[in-house]
């Protein structure tokens, strides 16, 4: 099978996160010079969770080569009890944990790249994760592949964004965080192809998830999810929009885009919980908190920061001391004793859930406050407590803990005066 490409081997280069300070200086959007070193940002604010932070990045390369087989990442790492005791085995494939990953793996120096990949780089994974994702129905993996194939691997490609502009300008209905992934593509590729239709399409269909919370619904448009679930938003719906629209705003300006990632994220700050849980369910039309389990890990170290951060940088507020909250919860949370953090195994443990059949909290809050605004059922902290620990870990929590944390740069790179026409070249693969 033959894949159109286009490459333009001139972008920025990945290795370490000061080199690309270096390089990249400061955005000149910005009002004041803003420390693209997220790790000396945080060394200045606390040396402790600067530690913290260090020991984590070194558990994610210690733990990703356990989630690779066969060219791809695996869905989850799960332990499971066995007669010879508990181990941990791969289930799965996922193409968007790949590209994840392969945007995390881009941060670090080739070397370590190759050692965690079995000799292959970031920027090989992402070409191949793209190849695979043209034959996927999976919108979010092909806009995540188009993602890493032009920000890993300097490659425009164009049946996936062919693919993606389809999909955002049908009457098809679509997940939130998978049209703030084609916008993010869209940004990221510019400099190789033309992706203004997907741009125009995907910020349009963004906005529409929008309330006047300033959260954002699970589902394009928001109707599409039901009555029970039409103002539902879950964590993660915000925090890729929030990314979204910081890259957008680097990459064209626009003191509306900036305004709606800022209230956004003025928003889950202060819903955050007392001990600095990332809660997991909004309503997005009184801007509260619907059901706060489960609360994930990946969340409390790496998607938090990693759009609060490019928020930051793209101008924004900062919320570094939400960011130090949410990292303290993985060393005390109250729901547990256990610790979520095991180093030997290269593994931080997925989430704490409340003791309950199935996913069923979540289910009456949504129905409860469809019904009726602010309706919650009393008790559920006594009937279903929280304090259970999901013993896995997926590849793309390791992926997104490496790019939160050492992917310093990258939105500088989409203001809009370091385009440059010249840069692209084209290739078939």
């Amino acid at each position: 099978m033959s894949l159109e490409l286009q490459n333009s081997s001139s972008i920025i280069p990945h290795d370490v996160v000061q080199s690309r300070v270096e390089r990249l200086g400061y955005p000149s959007k910005s009002a004041a010079p803003i420390p693209l070193d997220r790790l000396l940002l945080l060394q200045g604010t606390s040396l402790g969770v600067r530690r913290q932070v260090d020991h984590l990045l070194a558990l994610a390369n210690r733990g990703l080569p356990r989630m690779h087989k066969d060219r791809v990442f695996g869905h989850t790492l799960r332990a499971v009890k066995t007669k010879a005791g508990e181990v941990e085995q791969l289930q799965g494939r996922s193409l968007r944990y790949s590209a994840m990953v392969a945007l995390g793996l881009s941060c670090l120096s080739e070397t370590v790249q190759r050692q965690i990949l079995g000799g292959a780089s970031a920027s090989e994974l992402a070409e191949i994760t793209a190849m695979d994702a043209a034959v996927s129905n999976d919108l979010g993996a092909v806009a995540l592949a188009a993602w890493a194939a032009a920000e890993v691997a300097s490659v425009h490609a164009v049946p996936l964004f062919r693919r993606i502009a389809e999909r955002m300008a049908s009457d098809t209905p679509c997940a939130t965080v998978e049209c703030a992934w084609a916008l993010i593509a869209a940004l990221a590729s510019r400099e190789f192809g033309d992706t203004e239709d997907v741009v125009t399409l995907a910020t349009t269909r963004l906005m529409v998830g929008r309330a006047p919370s300033g959260l954002f619904t699970h589902t394009l448009p928001p109707s599409a999810g039901g009555y029970m679930r039409a103002h539902i938003g879950c964590f993660a719906d915000q925090v890729y929009p929030i990314q979204a629209l910081a890259r957008l705003y680097m990459a064209r300006g626009g003191d509306d885009v900036l305004s709606a990632a800022e209230a956004c994220a003025e928003r889950i700050c202060a819903l955050q919980g007392p001990a600095g849980q990332w809660w997991w369910h909004y309503d997005t039309r009184e801007g509260t908190v619907v059901e706060g389990y489960p609360v994930y890990s990946v969340h409390q170290h790496a998607m938090g920061p990693m759009a609060l951060l490019e928020l930051r940088e793209a101008g924004g507020t900062d919320y570094t001391s939400a960011i130090i909250k949410g990292l303290g919860w993985l060393n005390e949370h109250p729901e547990t004793p256990t610790s979520l953090v095991c180093f030997e195994k290269g593994v931080i443990w997925r989430k704490v859930a409340r003791r309950e059949p199935g996913k069923l909290s979540r289910i009456l809050s949504a129905a409860t406050t469809g019904l009726v605004r602010g309706w919650k059922l009393p008790g559920l902290d006594t009937l279903f407590p929280p304090g259970k620990i999901d013993y896995e870990c997926r590849p793309y929590e390791l992926g997104w803990l490496l790019y939160a944390w050492l992917s310093g740069g990258a939105i500088a790179a989409l203001a809009a005066e370091s385009k440059s026409e010249n840069q692209r070249l084209l290739r078939e693969v």
